[in-house]
């Protein structure tokens, strides 16, 4: 019987070893613990984290009118929830100097507390609560749906676009009726201007249809409350700068 060579029973070992090595290998997991980590995917959020970002800054509703006097909301927004809720305009004189004050800091109290106009009614004061109900919610409905920051990175480099507000003055009464102006203020500058409220009813309403249009369209071009009274409209002209005056306050001047 012939000998086996030294020199090949050493070849044939090796090549068994090298065989189990790949099969060893061929059993590996094709992935492990840190494979997405290693492969540059981010581990998910924290549950519950809130994104961060929102509205900032003040809105004003509209004055609703009721049946002792206008209520007018003003909110201050911070990440887009309300941090403050003022009543600018509410009922005074006589009782109601009692009901308003007695009132309103509960309401404004209950607006931050729910971050909604969904509040329940103070006892006694039925008609401040209505109203007040009323300019909250057309406060909030001024609010960018989605919220997002003021200023925007634009598309082209990073650019932030000019912020736009819409500004509510105060409501000016006059000997005719009350009047009230509403501003679009972009980039520092008037873009609209439109009274929601001005005298109404009688020979009122032909001053007034020939009067606020050129109201707006002098605010616009001006940029700011020094525009001239419309002839035959005096005290609508005086009214509407009057409110327009007040909400431009609103933008710091």
């Amino acid at each position: 019987m012939r000998k086996s060579h030294p020199v090949r029973r050493a070849v044939l070992a090796g090549a068994a070893t090298v065989s189990g090595i790949v099969l060893l290998l061929s059993l590996k997991p094709a992935s492990d613990p840190g494979s997405a980590q290693a492969a540059g995917q981010a581990p998910p959020a924290a549950a519950g984290q809130a994104p961060q970002g929102g509205v900032n800054g003040a809105v004003t509703g509209d004055a609703a009118q009721t049946q002792y006097g206008a209520v007018q909301v003003r909110l201050t927004m911070a990440n887009g929830k309300i941090t403050q809720a003022e009543a600018v305009q509410a009922p005074k004189g006589g009782r109601s100097d009692q009901i308003t004050a007695s009132s309103v800091p509960r309401l404004n109290q209950a607006a931050v507390a729910a971050q909604s106009a969904d509040i329940d009614a103070v006892s006694g004061a039925t008609y401040t609560s209505a109203g007040y109900k009323k300019s909250l919610q057309s406060a909030l409905d001024k609010v960018p749906a989605g919220g997002g920051s003021s200023q925007a990175a634009g598309s082209g480099g990073g650019q932030a676009q000019p912020q736009t507000q819409t500004l509510t003055g105060s409501v000016a009464q006059t000997q005719y009726g009350p009047v009230q102006v509403r501003v679009t203020v972009t980039g520092g500058k008037i873009t609209k201007a439109e009274a929601v409220q001005a005298p109404k009813g009688g020979r009122s309403d032909q001053i007034t249809s020939a009067s606020v249009p050129r109201l707006n369209q002098a605010a616009v071009a001006a940029g700011t409350a020094q525009i001239d009274s419309v002839s035959g409209a005096t005290y609508t002209s005086a009214g509407y700068k009057q409110s327009l005056q007040s909400a431009l306050d609103q933008a710091g001047g």
